[in-house]
């Protein structure tokens, strides 16, 4: 039996966007237009910051250019190694109380603005998240048996031969924007 398809990532720090931007450009990676994207993150009940991921289904709400897309990620191997489902919804608010309804609660708000290419199976996202700064993400969507961090590994190789200064985090968005809010927010 064929293995499921995974979203497998690495995140980066980016600690200067146009040296990135310039090193993407000179491998024929052309990043697009910047779209803004509004995404509420959602957890199960029973699951808390604090707590490992991997195993938990985690749900988001993301609103981009009027369209609307619910997506549920359950990490697998680590927190940027996902089974990932995803569908177009016609309307946020009332999706937002089915995802309610089906014992998930609001964890965190992101909002960015996003600018991606693709070089090759790699998807590339150059990510200026609001109140954390600016973000490159590298994924690929894995349909083998191969460990997510061996792809990782490869992946970070790809980051690395761009020669921009990135700094790799393990952490997602929600988790960061968590992490930055306030005490008791």
């Amino acid at each position: 039996m064929a293995a499921a398809v995974r979203e497998i990532e690495v995140k980066y720090r980016v600690i200067d966007s146009a040296a990135l931007v310039r090193a993407l450009a000179q491998r024929g990676a052309v990043l697009s237009e910047p779209v803004r994207q509004d995404d509420q993150a959602y957890a199960a009940s029973d699951w808390t910051y604090g707590q490992s991921k991997v195993g938990a289904a985690f749900a988001r709400l993301r609103t981009e250019n009027g369209r609307h897309t619910f997506c549920v990620k359950k990490p697998l191997e680590n927190e940027l190694a996902c089974a990932e489902h995803e569908t177009e919804v016609l309307a946020r608010d009332p999706m937002h109380a089915a995802i309610l309804a089906m014992g998930f609660y609001p964890t965190t708000r992101i909002v960015k603005t996003r600018r991606t290419t693709r070089l090759d199976e790699m998807s590339l996202c150059l990510d200026e998240v609001e109140g954390l700064g600016v973000f490159f993400e590298i994924e690929v969507m894995a349909d083998d048996d191969r460990p997510a961090i061996e792809v990782q590994e490869d992946l970070d190789g790809f980051a690395r031969s761009l020669g921009a200064e990135l700094v790799r985090i393990t952490e997602t968005y929600d988790a960061l924007v968590h992490a930055a809010s306030p005490v008791g927010c």
